[in-house]
């Protein structure tokens, strides 16, 4: 009993450590964005062989980045409340790191969501930009981002503002049920879901598959991308702190 108690911190601790993570995600790194290339082009190829609709034509190709895109500016966000929730409750020594990396990822996701948004709908609609509950739920997540990452940035001291940081987050999150929903509560130009619904997908499958594979590639090229970001921001804070130590150093000598 009490090897079993004293195992479980351990193995937390063992994940937990800066160092360790390094590690495992150098290791990870590479297959990741192998993985994701595969998928991107095999979902790209797909989306270009798909048919036409029958109403936007060839425009409907759009979808199969601007879904993915749209997806992963929730997804990042979700992420980082799951981290924020470790900094808050956890206080895990890396979940700063995660809202820290996630955050300017997220917002060139939210970005293109938008913009490939605005090209889908100039030829649907016959305008890049109407101020329906979608689009503006999604343009609020856009500034949110840019306020996050101004915020992590506004102390030269990395993780000081890491408390606000995490309480941003969670605020926040309570947009993404609207961003979902936005198109059952209120009289949207968007269609209803289609893929992720309880009936269960209403999206033809040669247009189903292609959108499946190109979101599996993006989210992987998430993944791949956000590890890379937090290691860079561990041995950022590495750095600042040898800079620290050989500072205080220079002034007791």
């Amino acid at each position: 009993m009490s090897d079993l108690s004293l195992s479980k911190p351990s193995r937390f601790a063992i994940l937990a450590n800066p160092t360790r993570f390094l590690e495992l995600s150098g290791r990870l790194q590479p297959w990741l964005y192998g993985l994701a290339a595969l998928l991107l082009a095999a979902g790209l190829v797909l989306g270009f062989l798909a048919p036409e609709d029958y109403q936007q034509g060839r425009t409907v190709r759009i979808m199969f980045i601007h879904v993915p895109f749209a997806w992963l500016a929730m997804m990042a966000w979700t992420v980082m409340s799951a981290s924020a929730l470790g900094t808050l409750v956890w206080r895990h020594p890396i979940a700063d790191v995660s809202i820290k990396a996630a955050a300017p990822i997220g917002a060139a996701f939210t970005f293109l969501c938008l913009f490939t948004g605005s090209v889908w709908g100039r030829p649907m609609w016959g305008t890049w930009w109407v101020w329906d509950a979608r689009l503006t739920s999604v343009f609020v997540l856009f500034i949110m981002y840019l306020g996050l990452i101004a915020l992590s940035r506004a102390e030269e001291e990395p993780g000081r503002n890491a408390r606000a940081a995490a309480v941003l987050v969670l605020v926040g999150f309570v947009n993404l049920p609207i961003i979902k929903f936005s198109v059952d509560w209120w009289n949207t130009l968007h269609q209803p879901a289609s893929v992720l619904r309880a009936g269960g997908p209403t999206l033809d499958p040669a247009f189903l598959w292609p959108l499946l594979v190109c979101a599996a590639g993006f989210t992987t090229l998430f993944f791949a991308l956000h590890l890379n970001a937090m290691r860079t921001e561990i041995l950022r804070r590495r750095v600042f702190a040898l800079q620290r130590l050989a500072a205080r150093r220079a002034e007791a000598a």
